[in-house]
């Protein structure tokens, strides 16, 4: 659905996100590249019948189209009553939370960056209460300066703390992934 497909996949060929069984949480999936990556490598559409199955929940605030296999969800994740709502459709934490998100562009480089490194921390912090133990984050920043404190955040909760820019990324985008792996509960 996307060329962010790419980058996933890239991403889970170098650091072994995804387990057959495993369940992951798309914050910001639409188009649903990151999603359909999801469920092949955790089996949630049950493709391979003598494996675990996987679950992957899809949250965005536009509609998408099904992606068999995906539970997708229209709901703002920074809404004061998603707990809740979250609360509802998940029994368990997960092992994976993914975040594709970025906010409109203004055009204006130092603000853009701010957004969407605002988004980046509470895609974060929401992985802090929803991740299982051992458990994975990844998201999509751009340079700019602010990551920084992203990552000094990130290296307290995490065993392993990267950054890392796919070959199917533009050479000329600012854009990059922080990959943060295992993480370790209080």
């Amino acid at each position: 659905r996307s060329r962010s497909a790419f980058k996933l996949l890239e991403i889970n060929d170098k650091f072994d996100l995804f387990q057959f069984g495993d369940s992951v949480i798309d914050l910001g999936c639409a188009p649903g590249g990151w999603s359909q990556v999801a469920v092949e490598k955790t089996n949630s559409n049950l493709n391979k019948l003598m494996q675990k199955q996987g679950r992957v929940i899809g949250i965005d605030l536009k509609p998408i189209l099904s992606i068999s296999g995906a539970e997708i969800y229209v709901f703002d994740f920074l809404e004061n009553n998603f707990d809740k709502k979250i609360g509802e459709i998940l029994n368990h934490k997960v092992d994976n939370v993914l975040s594709d998100m970025a906010s409109n562009s203004t055009g204006h480089k130092k603000s853009d960056h701010l957004r969407i490194m605002a988004l980046c921390e509470s895609a974060a912090f929401f992985a802090f209460d929803y991740l299982n133990d051992g458990g994975n984050f990844v998201a999509k920043v751009l340079a700019g300066g602010a990551e920084t404190e992203l990552q000094n955040l990130l290296k307290k909760k995490f065993k392993k703390v990267i950054n890392f820019k796919p070959k199917s990324s533009r050479s000329d985008s600012s854009e990059k992934y922080v990959v943060a792996l295992n993480f370790k509960k209080d």
